[in-house]
Order: C-alpha cells, then structure tokens, then sequence
C-alpha cells in the first residue's frame, strides 16, 4: 500500500469518526439562528432532549465500534436508532436534515447486506426531501408533490453516484488484485535469481573443486614417479653399502643415496605446497582460526585476537581450506614485514557469503607496489587473492604507509 494510499484511509476514518458531530452541531446552530421555525415552548424542549440524545448516541458508538472490525447487527441498530432521531429532528426544524444526512456517509460501512444498504440511503434521503420541500407537516398539497419530485431526484442522485463508487472500488479491488500478484511474482522472481545464484556459485565451486581433485591426482602421480622411485632407489643403494666390504665401493653409493635424498626432499618441498591443510581434521573453521592466532601470537609475542561473528555454519572443506591458508599467510606476512604490536583477524558468517578480515597496525605499505612471489616457499598477497579466486572469491588489501594493512577476503557460503 502506497503512502498516498495510507493518508486517504487515515482521513477518510477521520471523516467517518466525526461527521455526525459536525453534521449535528451545524443542525443545532443553523436551528438556534431560526429560532421561528421551532416556535411552541414544548417542542424547543423537545429539540433539546433529541440533541443530548444524539450526542449520548454517538457518544457511545464512539467507544462501541472500536470493538467491531466489521458491519454487524448492532451498527445496523445503532444506523435505525439515529436515522429515528434524525427524522424527529427534523420535523421539529428542517435544518436538521444535516443531521439525517450521516446516512449517506456511513451506511456501508454500518450495514452488512447490499439490499439493506439501498434501503438505508432511501430513508435517509426522506427527511431531506421534507426539508427541502419545506419542511413537515407540509401546509399545501404542492408541497407533497415537491416532496414526491425531490424524493425521485435525491434518489437519481444517490443511485448514479452509488453506481460509479461501486465500479470506482471494483476497479480499486481489481488494481489491489493486480499489485498484489505483481509482488507475489516479484518475490518469487527474486527468489528464483537469488537460488540460480546460489546454484552458479555451487556448480562454479564443483567445477573448480573438480579441477583441484584432478591436480590432487596429478600430484600423487608426479610424486609416485619422483619421490617414490627416489625412495626407492635410496633403498637400493643403501643395501649395495650394507652388503659390501669394499670402502670404497660403500663411499660411492652413500654418495648416490644421499643425493638420490637431496633430489627427493625437493621434490616433496614442491609437491605438497599446495595441500589441505592438517588443522582441520579435527576442528572446525572457526576452532582452527582461534588456535593457529594463539599460537602465532605465542611464537611472535604480539597480542592477537580472534572474533567470531554471526552464527557459525559448517562450510564446504575448501573454503575452509582457503581462509585458513590465507589467514597463516596473512599472519606470515605480518610477522615478517609489518612490524605490528596488534593484530586482529574477524570471520563473519552472513546471509550469503562468509568474509575474514586480517587486521593489523605495523607500518603498512603500498598496495600498488605489492612484493613479487619469492622462491622462499611463500605465495604472498597475490597467492592469497589466487586462493580466494579459486573458490569463486575476492580478496582485497587496504593499507597506507604507517597506517597498517587489512586483508579482506570474501567468499560465497557454500555448504558441503
């Protein structure tokens, strides 16, 4: 409902609230300026029990129709007890068909059946029709004619005026309809587009999982083929040595096991940079992240701490993977160039992704000059930005020189 909506309901209950006050009060007003037209003593006392009457009618309904949420039995009552007083107010002064004129107002909002409500305007508009014909008890035939006539026109107007507010609220009904289906379709709508996200974010992440698991098997292949035979071709050296007598013989196949050992250990170096980590096997993300800042903290004497926001959920193992790889290399990297006397590191689980900010107050640097990868064994930023663009997310770096470093990394919460 639009606003410009909600203000027209709001008036139109003001209107409904107080008309028959304004109505009665105009009545009793227009009456005390003509005072001839209530001329004997009784009737004046008459007018005057009829005003108090009315007031103390509409006084109650006042309080009696916050109970009602709808047309019923007693506003019915309540329409046939002040349409009474209005007619007797009438005959008494014509300038209280005002008063008779809450009829037109209010009757479908205090009358249930359609039929009822036709009958309701009808007697309403009979002590109007009195008043304007002059008012009763009419002196001359002519005015019961008039009376006739102007009964016929106020009723034209009232059933041509009825006619177009039922088609204006059909048509109202009909576009309430129409906006309503709109939403509902809107709603689904996004809620199809926010699950066909999810699915290309699921499907992207399986794809790209694939592709890891396809490395994975690359890599046993390669170390079956480099370290394994290496091991195994230390094995064999080292049993040639331990079968021989010879010093020299035994020297010249040491020296061949322990570059066979050499080689290997290079091999495996290279090999297992790029897998799971262990620290996951028992714990979860959050359990893993608190432990590997305490410990860093312990190892490097600066104060660390971790927090926890949202609700923790189990994620899929490689994105758990990635924010816990990229948390060490963050924290690696704090130790070795920040020089920070703080660190801060947030993972925060929201509606549709998880974020983990690395935080810290060292010396900063200048992220448009970022370090190259060195052949130390570390990946740095770019490594870390890699990572989280393997599993369909985003890493960002905020820093300034003297200011400190954040990393903000963001990936889609993906479950397993």
């Amino acid at each position: 409902m639009t606003t410009a909506d909600t203000d027209l309901d709001r008036h139109w209950a003001t209107v409904l609230k107080w008309h028959p006050y304004w109505l009665l009060a105009t009545g009793t007003l227009l009456s005390v300026a003509r005072p001839e037209l209530t001329p004997a003593g009784g009737e004046r006392i008459a007018t005057v029990v009829l005003i108090v009457a009315a007031l103390v009618l509409q006084l109650w309904w006042g309080r009696a129709r916050r109970l009602r949420t709808g047309p019923d039995a007693v506003s019915a009552a309540y329409f046939a007890l002040r349409w009474t007083l209005s007619v007797v107010l009438t005959w008494l002064n014509p300038f209280f068909a005002f008063y008779a004129a809450t009829g037109y107002i209010d009757n479908n909002e205090l009358i249930a059946d359609r039929r009822w409500r036709r009958a309701g305007a009808f007697a309403s508009s009979l002590p109007l029709a009195a008043a304007q014909a002059g008012g009763v008890p009419f002196a001359r035939a002519e005015q019961w004619a008039l009376f006739a006539g102007l009964l016929l026109v106020n009723n034209a107007l009232l059933t041509m005026v009825g006619y177009f507010v039922q088609h204006e609220e059909e048509r109202s009904a009909a576009r309430a309809a129409t906006i309503g289906e709109l939403e509902r379709t809107n709603t689904a709508l996004q809620k199809a587009l926010d699950e066909n996200a999810a699915l290309q974010a699921q499907l992207l992440l399986q794809a790209r999982e694939a592709g890891i698991v396809e490395e994975r098997r690359r890599l046993a292949a390669e170390i079956h083929d480099t370290i394994a035979q290496g091991m195994t071709g230390i094995i064999a050296q080292l049993q040639v040595v331990s079968g021989t007598a010879d010093p020299a013989t035994a020297h010249e196949h040491v020296e061949r096991a322990a570059a066979l050992a050499r080689h290997s250990l290079g091999e495996a170096r290279r090999s297992v940079q790029n897998l799971a980590p262990v620290g996951l096997v028992h714990d979860t993300l959050p359990q893993a992240l608190r432990k590997s800042v305490a410990q860093w903290a312990g190892r490097h004497g600066v104060y660390a701490d971790f927090t926890l926001a949202g609700e923790a959920l189990e994620l899929h193992s490689e994105l758990s993977a990635t924010l816990l790889r990229i948390t060490q290399e963050a924290l690696t990297n704090a130790a070795k160039h920040a020089g920070a006397s703080r660190v801060g590191v947030t993972l925060s689980y929201m509606d549709s992704e998880v974020t983990l900010d690395v935080r810290d107050n060292g010396r900063g640097f200048d992220p448009l000059r970022l370090p190259k990868r060195t052949g130390t064994g570390g990946f740095g930023l770019e490594g870390m930005r890699s990572r989280a663009e393997r599993v369909a997310g985003s890493l960002t770096v905020e820093s300034e020189p003297g200011y400190g470093t954040a990393v903000s990394t963001r990936l889609p919460l993906v479950r397993p």
